[in-house]
């Protein structure tokens, strides 16, 4: 049984930095794909950064909007994937989720939300 719970959210101001935290549970220990989609309201749902995990590491792809501020990490010890966010923009506001799937990263449509089995609940982020 997966689970994914989301925490870090928060509001902060133009320029500001969060770091979003997703504990994951039930997913295998390397070659799936892990990642953070974001949807603000009225638009669609938009990928953030995603990244297949490896056992030497993680095969990351960003959004074209966050490229440079944004970093995927994760802790392999605490099956726990990471978004740190900097230079936020009002633009970044949205709700975040965390999502996986038990296959590596599509490499043809790696933001594709119907590319991922499981989600989490969301954390809210507002820049201001």
């Amino acid at each position: 049984h997966v689970q994914l719970v989301e925490s870090g959210g928060g509001s902060v101001q133009t320029g500001g930095s969060l770091r979003l935290s997703c504990a994951a549970s039930g997913l295998p220990t390397r070659d799936y794909c892990m990642g953070w989609l974001r949807q603000a309201p009225g638009k669609e749902r938009e990928g953030v950064a995603v990244a297949t995990i490896r056992t030497g590491g993680l095969i990351s792809r960003y959004g074209d909007s966050v490229k440079g501020r944004f970093t995927i990490s994760r802790d392999s010890a605490k099956n726990t994937l990471y978004l740190q966010m900097n230079s936020l923009k009002p633009e970044d506001t949205g709700m975040y989720y965390c999502a996986a799937d038990r296959r590596p990263c599509s490499a043809t449509v790696p933001f594709d939300a119907r590319s991922f089995g499981y989600w989490g609940q969301g954390t809210q982020v507002t820049v201001s």
